[in-house]
């Protein structure tokens, strides 16, 4: 018998098998791809950022076209350089009275309806010790009548003189001026006061205490907001604390008490009647000669 001979293959293990299988299915990348995928992602980013670039350049692009351009470099493009159109000296001189000190409260008033007649004289008249005055209880020997306002929940009963003349006064600038009464008053007061004084309506406009500046514990009457031109505007006052924002429009009076002599308004009339030559009234303002005080 012829015995054959067979050659068996050595098996391989079952550890060899799994880690040639796994070699198969995940082949190892080549270096070539690796580099490839690494720039496309970095061109990708390079992209991002250039956009991302533009639009910030043309944003503050936008903003630096917005803003005042720069002294030095005028001529630059995309710049205009502003022209500040000049400002009349009586209106300078008003925008600077309006920048109060800090510790000046914001009056609660800001101007006065239009006028009907642009070229009208406008004169603001302060009330107490001015066209009259009052006094609370008791009762003084003279007096023009009483009003009763309730201030805090309490009436109180004020007795009123007026100044002598004052009904021919008023009666005398109702034909020249537009007349407006500015008191430091209590409106609840002040427009009672008014209301008897008033009979025959010259008075176009009220203003009282909440239309003043508070400064150091004094009402000022800042005339520069009542939407008047400054040329044509005289304030009638005895306490000079009270037009020390125009004292170049100021006509100041003695305070009036009790004096039935007084002539003060008579005066005043005198001097109020030459204005018509004027065409800056505080050019005649200058000329007013003050009265004494007593």
């Amino acid at each position: 018998m012829v015995s054959k001979i067979i050659k068996k293959t050595p098996t391989k293990s079952l550890k060899e098998c799994r880690r040639s299988h796994r070699r198969k299915k995940t082949p190892l990348t080549p270096k070539s791809n690796i580099s490839a995928a690494s720039s496309v992602v970095i061109a990708a980013i390079n992209e991002s950022l250039f956009s991302c670039h533009r639009r910030l350049v043309k944003i503050f692009s936008k903003l630096v076209c917005m803003s005042t351009p720069n002294k030095k470099s005028p001529k630059r493009q995309g710049f205009q350089k502003l022209i500040k159109s000049p400002i009349p000296e009586e209106q300078e001189q008003a925008i600077r009275f309006q920048i109060p000190p800090k510790n000046v409260r914001k009056p609660l008033f800001f101007g006065l309806p239009p006028l009907t007649e642009p070229h009208t004289k406008t004169i603001f008249l302060d009330l107490d010790e001015t066209l009259i005055h009052s006094k609370p209880e008791p009762p003084p020997e003279k007096y023009d009548f009483v009003v009763r306002p309730t201030i805090d929940g309490e009436m109180i009963n004020f007795y009123v003189l007026k100044r002598p003349g004052v009904d021919e006064f008023l009666e005398f600038l109702s034909e020249r001026f537009e007349i407006v009464v500015f008191t430091a008053g209590l409106k609840e007061y002040a427009s009672l006061v008014l209301d008897a004084l008033d009979r025959n309506g010259v008075i176009s406009h009220r203003l009282y205490r909440d239309s003043c500046r508070e400064m150091e514990g004094k009402f000022v009457k800042d005339l520069s907001e009542m939407g008047r031109d400054l040329m044509r505007v005289v304030i009638v006052d005895d306490n000079p604390s009270s037009y020390v924002f125009q004292p170049e429009n100021a006509i100041p009076v003695r305070p009036f008490v009790d004096d039935l002599g007084d002539r003060e308004l008579l005066r005043l009339m005198e001097f109020l009647d030459l204005l018509d030559g004027f065409d800056d009234i505080r050019e005649a303002v200058k000329l007013f000669d003050s009265p004494r005080q007593p």
